[in-house]
């Protein structure tokens, strides 16, 4: 559904005033009887007092002249007839219309004390052909009719019908139902809403706090542990995410503590071959064991390495890129390689020796697969990207993903001398991504690899203000 909000604020806002706008129209028949009672009450206190009226000149007259005065009282709004006995069944009526009963026999017996009994056989609004509801809503002037059934003086019945209107008096009933409209709904409305989005903000502040911290552990495990303040449910969640992170730590400290460990012993062994092959080996074959051995020992220490360098273990500071870079190709010219600085950059928050790292493995495989490096920098407000390119024969397209992956060599080198052992664009990688950033491949037309590191600087701003 592409209504429905993804985030989880955004569907709590919905459901609460989904809920409030439900319940507020389920009760809108309190407007409903509100307003029917409103439209029968004057009509009712105008047929209550000329009723009483009426029976007091009735029963002020002889029973022979009461048929004629029936007649001459009857007219326009009023007709009377004398009946042998009221109704034996009282008329069902909602709880609006008993309402406008109980007030009609209240105004009858307060205007006239003298009718021993007073039955009230119907009493609604006059809708026509409309309805009761759309009357109330459109029409201005409601009327009521009333069926009354009353004794008289000498205990004989008399049934009148009575149709009165509102007596110049509008309800008004558009202006009425927009400033329903307007208060109870738009109002209201608003207001929960403002109401609603800062409870959910308030509710959601913690929850987005520790998916950020999540995020953080994911580029840095030594992270700061979260705050443990706040609401019961939330300092359970805070220190059970903390009590992870230590153990993520301490799992890390002893894989590498292991490894090293590994790493000691499998030298010892190494070392003494070494001796044995200088004993031995016969001096013809001894240079091809010295060879291997030098290879299985730095094959351990390549191992090592990966996982020392598979996380940061550095405090975010600035980081002056320029000099960085300087430094680095000062570096790689006292060896003899040519690289190239194009471009400045304002300086960066992040992991200084990481970073370090991480450009030194890429220019050192341009430099030694593609014999010079070109560095250029393109600096933003909101991101930096630091482009090597190199002049070598590339890498096919469907090994460009592959060569970041730890240990994998491709099938030839790119330089028939060395191949190194497939860490250097790993670990890259790995920084790259501690820097809220990414490490992208690709061959150019016009031959050779560009490799572009891509830095994220409000997200690192961020990072280093926590």
């Amino acid at each position: 559904m592409r209504w429905w909000p993804q985030s989880l604020s955004g569907r709590l806002a919905i459901i609460l005033v989904g809920g409030m706008l439900a319940a507020q129209a389920l009760t809108g028949t309190v407007w409903f009887d509100m307003r029917y009672g409103k439209a029968l009450e004057i009509p009712t206190r105008l047929a209550a007092t000329r009723l009483a009226d009426t029976l007091s000149i009735v029963n002020a007259a002889t029973p022979a002249a009461r048929p004629a005065l029936l007649r001459a009282l009857s007219g326009a709004g009023l007709q009377l007839q004398t009946i042998a006995a009221p109704d034996a069944q009282p008329a069902l009526m909602d709880h609006n219309q008993a309402a406008a009963a109980r007030l009609f026999e209240q105004v009858f017996h307060q205007r006239n004390n003298v009718v021993p009994d007073l039955q009230v056989t119907s009493i609604a609004i006059d809708d026509g052909d409309n309805g009761s509801l759309r009357t109330m809503l459109l029409e201005a002037y409601p009327s009521g009719r009333f069926v009354i059934q009353a004794s008289l003086a000498d205990h004989s019945w008399l049934q009148a019908e009575l149709h009165e209107g509102q007596a110049g008096m509008s309800m008004a009933p558009l202006a009425a139902m927009g400033d329903y409209l307007l208060r109870i709904y738009v109002l209201r409305g608003a207001v929960i809403v403002l109401l609603a989005w800062l409870a959910v903000r308030l509710a959601m502040k913690p929850l987005q706090r520790l998916a950020t911290a999540a995020e953080q552990l994911g580029h840095n495990i030594h992270s700061p542990p979260l705050d443990t303040a706040g609401p019961q449910e939330v300092r359970t969640a805070s220190l059970a995410f903390n009590a992870m992170q230590r153990r993520l730590i301490d799992n890390i400290a002893e894989r590498t503590r292991f490894l090293a460990a590994v790493s000691h012993d499998l030298r010892s062994p190494i070392t003494r071959m070494r001796l044995r092959t200088e004993i031995a080996v016969p001096a013809e074959q001894q240079a091809r064991f010295r060879k291997d051995l030098d290879e299985m020992d730095a094959l351990i220490g390549a191992t090592l390495q990966l996982v020392q360098d598979s996380d940061v273990h550095e405090e975010l500071q600035l980081v002056d890129i320029n000099s960085l870079l300087t430094s680095l190709r000062l570096d790689f010219g006292e060896i003899g390689a040519q690289v190239e600085v194009h471009g400045q950059a304002a300086p960066l928050p992040g992991y200084a020796q990481s970073l370090k790292r991480c450009l030194q493995n890429i220019v050192e495989n341009a430099v030694r697969y593609g014999e010079q490096a070109a560095v250029r920098v393109e600096d933003s407000a909101e991101t930096l990207c630091i482009v090597v390119t190199d002049r070598g024969p590339g890498i096919s397209e469907d090994q460009l993903d592959k060569v970041m992956e730890p240990f994998y060599r491709l099938e030839q080198s790119r330089n028939t001398s060395t191949g190194g052992y497939g860490l250097g664009l790993n670990i890259a990688q790995t920084v790259a991504r501690a820097h809220h950033g990414q490490l992208n491949l690709r061959n150019l037309p016009q031959g050779g690899l560009e490799v572009r590191l891509q830095l994220q600087r409000q997200r690192n701003a961020t990072a280093t203000l926590n």
